[in-house]
C-alpha cells in the first residue's frame, strides 16, 4: 500500500504541474478574475486553471485551492485555505511562506510589508534550485483575513521572472470584504 500511495503522490504532483510544462505563448494577456471558491480579485496574464488537494498545516488537514496561469515557464497562482479559526489562519500564511521557499531549497532575499485593499501582508523574493538544478526565483505575498490564508505567488526559471509582470500581478490581489 505505500508504494500505491508514493505512485498517486507523484501523478498528483505530475497533474499539478502539467501547466507548467505545457507549452504557452509568451505574450501577457491580462484578464481580471473574480475567485469563485474565495472572496479575491487578481489579474491573471492568461486562462487560469483551477486545482485543488488535501494538505496538512500545522497538523490540520484543509482543502487548499490553487487558481493559476502559466506563461511561457512562469506561473502566476493565488492559493487559498480555510482554517478552523482566525488565529489559526494567521499561522498558516508563515506556514505557507516557510513551505514554499524550502521548497524551493532556497533563501528568502528581501522581505517587506505591504497592504492590500486594507489586509497587511507578507511579500518576499526568494530564490532556489528546481529539481533539475536550474535558478528560479520567487515573487509572492501572504496574508490571512478571517479564517483564510492566502499564498499570491510568481515562480519559475530566474531568467524568464519579469519583476514587472510579478508586480503587476502581486499588486492587483484584493481580498474582497464579505
Amino acid at each position: 500500500m505505500p508504494k500505491k500511495n508514493h505512485i498517486w503522490r507523484h501523478l498528483a504532483c505530475a497533474a499539478l504541474c502539467f501547466p507548467l510544462l505545457s507549452g504557452c505563448s509568451p505574450a501577457l494577456d491580462w484578464r481580471e478574475i473574480r475567485a469563485t471558491e474565495a472572496p479575491y480579485t487578481v489579474l491573471m496574464p492568461a486562462k487560469p486553471a483551477v486545482h485543488t488537494r488535501k494538505v496538512t498545516l500545522d497538523g490540520i488537514e484543509v482543502d487548499m485551492t490553487m487558481r493559476g496561469a502559466e506563461v511561457d515557464g512562469v506561473t502566476y497562482a493565488v492559493g487559498t485555505v480555510v482554517m478552523p479559526d482566525e488565529q489559526q489562519a494567521a499561522k498558516a500564511a508563515g506556514t505557507l511562506q516557510a513551505a514554499l521557499v524550502r521548497n524551493l531549497a532556497g533563501s528568502v532575499q528581501q522581505q517587506k510589508s505591504v497592504n492590500a485593499a486594507g489586509l497587511p501582508m507578507s511579500q518576499i523574493l526568494a530564490s532556489g534550485k528546481s529539481p533539475r538544478g536550474e535558478a528560479i526565483q520567487l515573487h509572492a505575498r501572504f496574508a490571512s483575513r478571517g479564517n483564510r490564508a492566502y499564498q499570491v505567488i510568481v515562480f519559475g526559471p530566474a531568467s524568464k521572472v519579469s519583476t514587472d509582470a510579478a508586480d503587476t500581478f502581486l499588486e492587483s490581489f484584493r481580498p474582497i470584504q464579505q
